[in-house]
């Protein structure tokens, strides 16, 4: 099966930057999440739907490499999809290009919980579904 590929438009402003000149580490971090959010809410997974399965998304672990930076002004594209589908875990990688050149990636791993007691529960087959084409 063949994930979804979700793309999303960046372009960065003054608020993006760090001290050194350049988009701030944690950006990459906060453009991911937002992407995986509304890669999700594209699918019909908005947080109402999640309410009603009585489930939500966790982070585990997100790794994230950077091979060249990115500045003010730049327009990039930030492509997202599900990688791996576990029992109760999934694998979430990103590619952000520049220019079409990628100049950063990453994944997250994320952990599917009940919403009431936050503890791990398995991902129903139509969840998984969603994500794949």
């Amino acid at each position: 099966m063949k994930s979804h590929v979700y793309e999303m438009k960046i372009k960065v402003s003054t608020g993006d930057i760090d001290f050194n000149g350049h988009v701030n580490n944690l950006r990459y971090l906060e453009w991911m999440i937002n992407s995986a959010v509304e890669h999700s809410e594209s699918l019909g997974f908005d947080p109402e739907t999640y309410k009603k399965i009585g489930s939500t998304w966790f982070a585990k672990s997100h790794h994230i490499e950077y091979k060249f930076p990115a500045f003010e002004g730049d327009e990039l594209m930030l492509k997202t999809w599900v990688d791996e589908v576990g029992k109760i875990t999934s694998v979430r990688k990103y590619e952000i290009y520049k220019n079409n050149k990628l100049i950063t990636y990453g994944q997250t791993e994320w952990i599917f919980v009940d919403i009431n007691s936050h503890r791990p529960k398995r991902i129903p087959k139509e969840v998984i579904e969603k994500y794949f084409v």
